[in-house]
């Protein structure tokens, strides 16, 4: 009976991450995709300066996502943790004042990080030697949003505590739909109809994102109203056996937040590595303009780099459900659901993005022609970046589940020891492999973390490596197959559809896309490997296709 209650709660505890995984994965994925499809009229109606514009905007938002950041405080995260704690102790009502007392430190910290990033515009505005007047507006125009995103972010954490991942999805959409909307609509009456100034141009698509967070503070706040009848009975049958003063309320907030600055900001402070240290290393290795020097860095900093967020996103969503779930299963002193969880995670993280990350590189060519223009060297960064997805991803994920199990200390000091190696290769790396160089120096970075993240839940938490790394096996075999197949067909079908020109170009993504998709469903599904990582929600679905018995 208590063997039956167990599967009972495994299965659960699976289904209840898939669902949210599934929410979140829209959530990101549809606003990654709006994210990416903008840039196709937008980089055209930016004409010559498109490259300088990617630069502009590339690190005016490396810097606002260490403030967004830093504003939040990783409160949100925190939120979302210390809730989903108090709720596994059936504490509904200490969840509710958690959420209350975030929302006050949320106004403090934004207005406090939104001066702090106004006035120290001039000295951020650097790209690795002199300040640059036109990068000192453009971000000042981020600082805007700063003062209202932490506030979309707590209410986004609350929601993530009840492992209600639809909200949050849904206010990411509707954010970035407003968001691209308002970038435009600018960027179309600036430079096509006024032929105004390219400055001023990025200036209203930066000003976009405190539009956006006003959109989605919008909808969450009506999800707030729609449920509140039944969170009000939650709280009202609490147990109410816990009491935490306020004081103590900030203090375990704050105590939670501080790591999940750090380790959030992991994949940012790498980028700002690059940021500050490519161009004047690369100045003292090649003859060439800083405007040159600028649309390289936008090559791999902007252009690579928002495509493979679109993947990298699956990563983060498996990411914010794993959280609670984790942190749920370690309040209960659960073990074995630790474990479980753990794998299940992992193995759906590798499903997906793995894939996804061999396709990006096999169509590189033509997407990038699609969403740029034709470009072998811009074609050649996204080409490595899409493999170094899987790192960004995998990063993301693991630092997750080590938050989601309280071990703060180990993943910061795992991204400290990745950080410090990136530094030191940076100069070597971008010696040796000049444009890529950054783009190395970040894998192998990261794939150090990643190692000595496994190795520690191995140890500590009996994860079954060897599932997953059979899995991991079958999947890569799979992807280098489906690989296989979609530079074929890009090769041979581009000679008909040819990838220099972007409708000829968007053709052959699809033609590829749909290629690759079905190589590896078939793959996955006559395997087995589909249903032993998706669980009973597979086998539903492949019954109703009348694809299994």
């Amino acid at each position: 009976m208590e063997e039956n209650e167990t599967n009972l709660k495994g299965k659960n505890t699976q289904e209840t991450f898939i669902k949210g995984s599934a929410w979140m994965t829209f959530g990101s994925i549809a606003s990654r995709i709006l994210g990416a499809l903008y840039i196709i009229p937008w980089y055209a109606w930016m004409g010559d300066y498109g490259n300088i514009a990617n630069a502009l905007t590339a690190r005016s938002y490396n810097i606002y996502s260490i403030f967004i950041l830093i504003s939040t405080a990783g409160i949100p995260g925190a939120i979302a943790k210390q809730v989903a704690k108090y709720n596994a102790l059936n504490e509904y009502g200490i969840g509710r004042k958690l959420f209350r007392k975030g929302l006050i430190l949320m106004a403090i910290l934004g207005v406090i990080s939104a001066a702090i990033m106004y006035f120290a515009a001039p000295l951020l505005a650097s790209n690795g030697s002199a300040s640059d007047p036109r990068q000192v507006a453009v971000m000042r125009s981020l600082s805007y949003a700063i003062l209202i995103i932490p506030i979309l972010s707590i209410m986004r954490g609350y929601f993530q505590g009840y492992a209600d991942m639809m909200p949050s999805a849904l206010s990411q959409f509707v954010e970035q739909l407003a968001r691209i909307i308002w970038m435009l609509l600018t960027a179309y009456v600036i430079m096509q109809m006024q032929h105004g100034s390219y400055v001023h141009a990025v200036i209203q698509s930066n000003l976009a994102a405190a539009i956006g967070a006003i959109f989605g503070i919008g909808i969450l706040v009506w999800f707030l109203l729609s449920r509140r009848n039944k969170l009000n009975d939650l709280v009202e049958n609490s147990n109410n056996a816990i009491k935490v003063s306020t004081a103590g309320l900030f203090a375990e907030i704050i105590e939670q937040a501080i790591p999940f600055i750090i380790i959030d900001a992991g994949i940012q402070l790498f980028n700002l590595v690059d940021q500050y240290s490519f161009h004047p290393m690369i100045a003292g290795l090649l003859s060439a303009s800083s405007d040159t020097i600028e649309g390289w860095y936008a090559l791999f900093s902007l252009n690579a780099n928002k495509l493979i967020m679109i993947i990298v996103s699956l990563a983060s969503a498996m990411a914010v459900t794993a959280i609670p779930l984790l942190s749920a299963a370690h309040t209960q002193g659960d073990f074995k659901s630790i474990s479980k969880q753990i794998g299940n995670t992992l193995d759906l993280f590798l499903f997906v993005m793995i894939p996804a990350s061999f396709g990006m590189a096999g169509i590189a060519t033509p997407i990038y022609t699609v969403f740029y223009s034709y470009d072998p060297l811009g074609s050649s960064v996204l080409y490595l970046s899409a493999f170094t997805a899987i790192s960004l991803g995998l990063f993301t994920v693991l630092m997750a589940i080590l938050q989601g199990l309280s071990e703060n200390a180990l993943a910061i000091k795992y991204l400290v020891l990745g950080l410090i190696l990136k530094i030191l290769l940076q100069y070597p790396m971008i010696y040796l492999f000049k444009i890529y160089g950054p783009l190395v120096s970040t894998n192998i970075g990261m794939l150090v973390i990643i190692f000595l993240a496994i190795k520690h839940l191995e140890v500590s938490y009996d994860f079954n490596i060897g599932r997953t790394g059979r899995r991991f096996t079958g999947i890569t075999v799979f992807s280098i197959i489906m690989f296989a197949v979609v530079k074929l067909i890009v090769t041979f079908v581009g000679k008909v559809l040819t990838p220099e020109r972007r409708f000829p170009a968007l053709a052959l993504v699809v033609l590829a896309v749909i290629g690759g998709v079905a190589v590896y469903g078939y793959l996955t599904l006559k395997t087995g490997l589909l249903e032993e990582i998706l669980g009973n929600k597979a086998t539903r679905l492949l019954r109703k296709l009348h694809l299994a018995k």
